[in-house]
């Protein structure tokens, strides 16, 4: 049987849920909620080393969650909004036919 456009696709979704479970990755999306930040500000946001800031942030631009952008010599991060908006606190993300809110 051949996948409609719009069936839900349970591989694109799983891939996008495990990147934003991970407790490091969730409090980097909870620091880019007021912004742009880079790698620096984030690390010491979250209490972690600038090496493991940037493994997480690679795996949420793989799976777009965030998006970089370079200035200079600085790369910053934005959280997406092609899948992501935010009402007041809360997070909407959209998962390949599934929808996660973070409140």
């Amino acid at each position: 049987m051949a996948k409609k456009k719009d069936d839900f696709d349970v591989d694109k979704c799983s891939a996008r849920l495990k990147a934003v479970s991970d407790s490091d990755r969730l409090r980097l999306i909870y620091q880019l909620r007021s912004g742009r930040k880079n790698v620096s500000t984030l690390a010491d946001a979250i209490g972690a080393e600038i090496v493991n800031v940037s493994h997480h942030l690679g795996v949420l631009r793989a799976a777009h969650v965030v998006k970089s952008e370079k200035v200079g010599r600085f790369v910053y991060y934005t959280l997406n909004p092609d899948i992501m908006h935010q009402e007041g606190n809360t997070l909407h993300f959209q998962l390949h036919g599934a929808k996660l809110v973070i409140n």
